[in-house]
């Protein structure tokens, strides 16, 4: 996209240091066979059963699936089967799950902790104040390794301020991935830091 060129030059970074995640929620195989022939690798699901609607028997190779919806601990195993990446780890049963399915499977998916940045109780994710006890313990005592945060900030509100604390805090933990930004708000996101950004209607249009 190119908005996502002018969006890092205006804040002094380099484009090909953000990445653009295709947020596929709801689209059709023909609007994902399209991006994948327009050279779009990396796709981002909301739910585990449409990953499969999506690119089962599709050839993968190079194609990074991440999963940013909120994941029930029960689809954790079909999880880390089919991601590469896990956005949504936000509690204690999920790092249960996560830590047991990846040992049966022998399968290690990169893990982000998404973090409920505005504090909303209709929204998952892990409280700012209880951060840094869960990311310890997902290290020792789960044995997992985290390598970013995801958030949402809440809605018609200024998104710049929840994004500056997902930068703060991804540097006060020294986690290297930040993924944040949608459609919306991506411009902002892409100042404050963001590494990751997920796009859907901006890229695919409305969803069906």
């Amino acid at each position: 996209m190119e908005e996502i060129e002018k969006a890092a030059k205006s804040a002094n970074r380099k484009p090909e240091d953000i990445v653009l995640v295709a947020a596929c929620k709801t689209q059709s195989n023909e609007i994902i066979d399209a991006a994948l022939a327009a050279g779009q690798k990396i796709f981002g699901e909301n739910r585990v059963a449409e990953v499969y609607e999506h690119f089962e028997g599709r050839d993968l190779a190079g194609v990074e699936l991440r999963m940013i919806g909120s994941l029930q601990s029960k689809k954790a195993e079909d999880a880390v089967a089919i991601f590469d990446v896990i956005e949504s780890l936000d509690r204690p049963s999920l790092a249960l799950a996560l830590a047991n399915a990846m040992q049966k499977l022998g399968k290690t998916p990169k893990l982000l902790v998404q973090v409920n940045i505005g504090d909303e109780p209709q929204k998952s994710g892990i409280s700012v104040p209880q951060l840094p006890k869960f990311l310890e313990d997902l290290q020792g005592e789960y044995g997992l390794q985290v390598s970013g945060l995801m958030c949402i900030p809440p809605a018609r509100q200024p998104a710049g301020p929840y994004f500056a604390l997902m930068r703060k805090l991804a540097d006060r933990h020294h986690l290297q991935e930040l993924s944040m930004g949608m459609s919306d708000d991506f411009k902002i996101a892409i100042q404050f830091g963001a590494t990751h950004i997920r796009i859907g209607s901006a890229l695919f249009g409305e969803r069906n």
